[in-house]
């Protein structure tokens, strides 16, 4: 019989690697085996973890949270071919300021290491001790929050330093300003509780752990195309064999990632299939509360906030496109290489 109870110290253990991960003089998370295949960090316990209560959900009659990145496939800005341009044009900034930016943010997802969730049994009668939701405060979302932003105290990077490496490595020394990061890259929470009759800090955890789903599913759409553009034989002409080893490098990120999306799918798999007491007598199911949230959460992905993020992006671009000398030309171009709403 598969395991189905985990202790932190097992969650949170890496594989023995024959070399660790370090790159732009920077020690990273991960390592690789002798054949120099990477494996991400965490993975040896929390992989089979995650795998076995998968399958224990399903023979329950329940099913992982069924969505993936591409309910996001709508319109991009920039697009692949405006961003293509830029760096063809010597206007580099914009593309440095991305993987600056996404290490940034990438940075404040250290803070899942440090909180502490409410816990679904008290919401619920099931014992579900032997859930991925049982383990939640018990290394799951530690070792995701320590995935993304890594360990300062151990001076070993996360995907945070492994996307200013990437970004070293792809670039060299340039002298653009630091970038601005967004205050807020999720879909904004109101005060208002929409079901009253659980308990408010289970709901706004749902609702943390759905956002967090589709702002995995929007970066793997942007380490996609990040990793494209820095293959792409037309670009970084003169550091071709560097950019190409930073295209590896967002790979490794791709890699760890997966578990984060397959995670987060299974842990609201469970709560859909979970029945939440009701302060007023009986119990709520758990997918009367997610489905209405996510797909919420999903229009404002896919049709509000694409219109107002390509809005704000516009002047942005035009601004630095028209300090370049033949601004007329490639304001033209780029407008041109935009894709339709």
């Amino acid at each position: 019989m598969a395991q189905l109870v985990y202790s932190q110290q097992e969650l949170m253990q890496s594989h023995a690697y024959a070399r660790p991960q370090s790159e732009a003089g920077m020690r990273l998370h991960g390592g690789f085996d002798d054949a120099g295949t990477y494996i991400p960090p965490r993975l040896l316990h929390r992989g089979p973890a995650i795998d076995a209560w998968s399958t224990a959900l399903r023979e329950r009659g329940g099913e992982l949270l069924e969505a993936d990145s591409s309910l996001l496939a709508g319109i991009r800005y920039p697009s692949f071919s405006q961003s293509k341009l830029l760096l063809r044009e010597g206007l580099g900034q914009s593309f440095w300021n991305t993987l600056t930016i996404t290490g940034k943010i990438e940075a404040r997802g250290q803070v899942l290491a440090t909180m502490q969730f409410p816990e679904f049994q008290d919401a619920v009668e099931l014992d579900i001790s032997h859930w991925a939701l049982g383990h939640l405060n018990k290394g799951l979302l530690r070792a995701h929050g320590i995935d993304e932003g890594g360990e300062p105290e151990s001076g070993i990077g996360g995907h945070d330093a492994m996307w200013f490496a990437l970004r070293d490595i792809a670039f060299g020394e340039v002298d653009y300003p630091d970038a601005i990061v967004p205050d807020n890259i999720g879909r904004p929470e109101t005060s208002d509780q929409q079901f009253p009759e659980i308990p408010n800090a289970i709901e706004r955890t749902i609702y943390f752990l759905l956002n967090l789903l589709l702002i995995e599913f929007r970066a793997e759409r942007g380490f996609s195309m990040t990793e494209n553009l820095l293959r792409d034989p037309d670009l970084f002409s003169d550091r071709r064999s560097e950019a190409e080893y930073a295209a590896e490098i967002v790979g490794r990120i791709r890699a760890d990632e997966l578990v984060h999306v397959s995670s987060l799918r299974l842990y609201l798999g469970e709560i859909r299939q979970l029945a939440f007491k009701a302060s007023s007598g009986g119990t709520i199911p758990g997918r009367e509360i997610v489905d209405p949230m996510w797909k919420g959460i999903v229009h404002w992905a896919t049709v509000e906030q694409p219109k107002l993020a390509a809005a704000q992006q516009r002047e942005l671009y035009i601004e630095r496109i028209s300090a370049h000398p033949e601004s007329a030309r490639i304001l033209g171009e780029f407008h041109s290489l935009e894709e339709a709403s």
